[in-house]
């Protein structure tokens, strides 16, 4: 096999399948490698660590067909270095060679064999928006669960609503929900994603405009023309995350979302996982701090619209900005109801999303 490519194109396809190639399954090298099918001047490039499958399908020149298959990280990080221009790369026996004008490396291939079959979904397609998706996935994915031993929380949940789908994810001690209104087509009320699987997708839906999504029982589809990622499913119960989002919170602060990411920062010098941020809310506006055992503060006051009685509440300072940023608005809402109850923060002007978060002891 032998074709040539643009350095660029060929290194960021590679880039992303060489980050779904396995390096931990030393029983089965074939995982560790990136499978290229070469079909006149149509190359296909595949890799999966047998819970999520990446393929995709580049235009080349095309010189001789065939087949092989080479360490993924090892082939990135050769085109990555190589200069700009076309790269050639041929497979003959027992290696493979990449060069691109005055450089060459020569590197050993991988039994071809060993790689397993990926096969995509075949459930009903239905389309949505690449940028849609994309940033909706940007506000949701992050509250999932990165615990090993929450294997049920470490998925994105996708359901059906009456107006179009809806995006959960939460880590038990916050929760993002989104909705996308118009959409449709899932062939059954819910799936649980994997948030790693969803988190690789993220970078990749500028490919195109439009995403294609395909469901069964087992397996999630997400396709473009040249793009293909598939995932295993995850088979849990997800909690009913409706029953925790609080429905009469009646004190609620209007504050600039830029101005209270800026505070959040200074703040975040001194707090930490174990140190949260208090936040006085009251009529005179919004008041954070942060105090340390050692007598260090910190104190950032914010002009806020409040209604409601005065109340002091603490929060993760980390898990705070990453809701109060995701809203993407001007101004974001805040309504809590008691200091040990959940906090809910909204954009102000869209009620399509959510975020959910766990208050701190004070």
């Amino acid at each position: 096999m032998k074709f040539k490519s643009e350095q660029g194109i060929l290194a960021e396809a590679l880039g992303a399948l060489a980050r779904i190639a396995s390096s931990r399954n030393a029983g089965t090298p074939a995982l560790a490698g990136v499978k290229m099918i070469l079909t006149g001047d149509t190359l296909t490039a595949s890799s999966t660590d047998q819970d999520i499958a990446l393929q995709f399908t580049l235009s080349v020149g095309g010189d001789t067909d065939g087949q092989g298959l080479v360490s993924a990280r090892m082939l990135n990080d050769i085109v990555r270095v190589m200069p700009s221009g076309k790269v050639t790369v041929e497979f003959a026996g027992d290696n493979a060679t990449i060069s691109a004008q005055r450089s060459q490396f020569t590197v050993p291939t991988l039994n071809a064999v060993e790689f397993p079959r990926t096969a995509t979904s075949t459930g009903e397609p239905f389309t949505i928006s690449s940028n849609e998706f994309k940033a909706a996935l940007a506000q949701v994915v992050q509250a999932a669960s990165t615990d090993p031993q929450k294997h049920h929380l470490s998925a994105v949940l996708m359901t059906s609503t009456d107006k179009g789908i809806r995006l959960v994810a939460t880590d038990g001690y916050r929760l993002a929900m989104r909705d996308l209104e118009g959409t449709s087509g899932l062939s059954s009320d819910s799936f649980l994603i994997p948030a790693r699987a969803l988190n690789e997708l993220q970078r990749l839906l500028d490919i195109a405009d439009d995403i294609t999504i395909r469901f069964n029982e087992v397996d999630a589809t997400f396709q473009s023309p040249t793009m293909s990622l598939s995932t295993r499913l995850i088979n849990a119960e997800y909690p009913p995350y409706q029953t925790i989002i609080p429905k009469n919170n009646s004190n609620l602060a209007t504050v600039n979302r830029e101005e209270l990411l800026d505070a959040l920062r200074r703040t975040r010098v001194l707090a930490s996982d174990t140190t949260p941020v208090r936040i006085r809310m009251s009529e005179e506006g919004m008041r954070l701090t942060v105090t340390l055992t050692d007598g260090s503060t910190s104190v950032e006051d914010l002009d806020a619209r409040f209604t409601g009685e005065d109340i002091t509440v603490a929060f993760n300072s980390e898990y705070l900005a990453n809701g109060v940023d995701a809203c993407g608005s001007e101004e974001v809402t805040i309504s809590t109801s008691v200091p040990n109850k959940p906090a809910i923060i909204q954009p102000v002007g869209n009620d399509g999303y959510l975020y959910l978060l766990m208050p701190q002891r004070l």
